[in-house]
């Protein structure tokens, strides 16, 4: 088994003769980025020693736990993409963390955040999950990281359903490319509730297949600048926001004629009360006008 350790960081070259000046100890004191990805790692070790740790890449090896980092109170960036990861966990400590690249592994649900309050970039792109299995991002971590997520990254990930992202009111962008949302009521209103979107992507998904799909989008997302790598022209936007408004202004009016116009043509119940006669046929009619109207004497009657 490979183990990231400290002895690990001594034996590289890439690292270590950066520093002849140094002993190694003052070294790892002054280190703050690691480069150990691609290198067969199954397990992090004891890294203390790496206190001003800023930005550690681990990507690319074989790594099955987040463990060891506790000590990593600075770190800011943090690359674990394409490793055997199962779970988000350990991360506790890491409160100025602003990026992390967890794609390509295999979690299935979103956890283990709720004190990340700076992170900027969450990527989860391309689980390996069992086969019909879905990734599942916790409302309450979502709910945590309302404040301070500016990207998401969740492509690929068998998603059907994002109604739980509508609290992430700071994105500016966000991928979902290659999932199975198809309803378009729904995007439209979880993207209403972004003011600062800026780049979506969604291709892939069957909702790409509806009809005026990206014109409906255009008109909800008002700060929206690119979907699906297409840049977005302000007149075109603003063409489809005067057009959308000026459809649903004519309903207004064709609604108001259909409610209002039509029955007022009908003659008023209590007019043909009033005058005395006797009921139309159809109406219906009260005691007290029943009581007022009284009927003729048969004319054979009169003498």
């Amino acid at each position: 088994m490979v183990r990231l350790t400290i002895d690990l960081i001594a034996k590289s070259r890439n690292h270590f003769k950066k520093k002849r000046g140094l002993s190694f100890q003052d070294y790892l004191k002054t280190l703050t980025h690691l480069h150990f990805f691609s290198r067969s790692i199954e397990d992090i070790g004891d890294l203390s020693m790496c206190r001003n740790l800023t930005v550690l890449y681990l990507y690319d090896n074989q790594i099955t736990h987040i463990c060891n980092l506790g000590f990593a109170s600075n770190l800011t960036h943090l690359y674990m993409q394409n490793n055997n990861i199962t779970r988000i966990e350990n991360l506790s400590n890491l409160r100025r963390l602003s990026k992390l690249y967890l794609g390509g592994n295999m979690i299935a649900v979103v956890e283990g955040l709720e004190t990340l309050c700076e992170l900027k970039e969450l990527h989860l792109e391309s689980q390996r999950l069992a086969p019909g299995e879905k990734l599942l991002l916790d409302p309450m971590n979502l709910l945590s990281l309302a404040k301070s997520l500016c990207v998401l990254n969740i492509n690929n990930n068998n998603i059907d359903d994002i109604r739980d992202l509508t609290v992430l009111k700071e994105l500016q962008r966000f991928s979902a490319a290659d999932n199975r949302l198809h309803s378009m009521e729904e995007l439209e209103d979880v993207f209403s509730h972004w003011p600062h979107l800026l780049d979506m992507d969604l291709g892939e998904n069957p909702v790409c297949k509806k009809p005026k799909y990206r014109d409906r989008l255009i008109t909800v997302c008002k700060s929206l600048k690119v979907l699906n790598g297409r840049e977005i022209k302000e007149l075109n936007r603003q063409f489809l926001i005067n057009w959308k408004a000026s459809k649903e202004a004519k309903k207004k009016t064709n609604n108001k004629h259909l409610i209002g116009g039509p029955l007022s043509s009908y003659p008023s119940l209590t007019n043909d009360f009033n005058v005395g006669q006797g009921p139309h046929p159809g109406h219906v009619c009260s005691h007290a006008n029943l009581q007022r109207w009284k009927p003729q004497q048969p004319l054979r009657a009169q003498k």
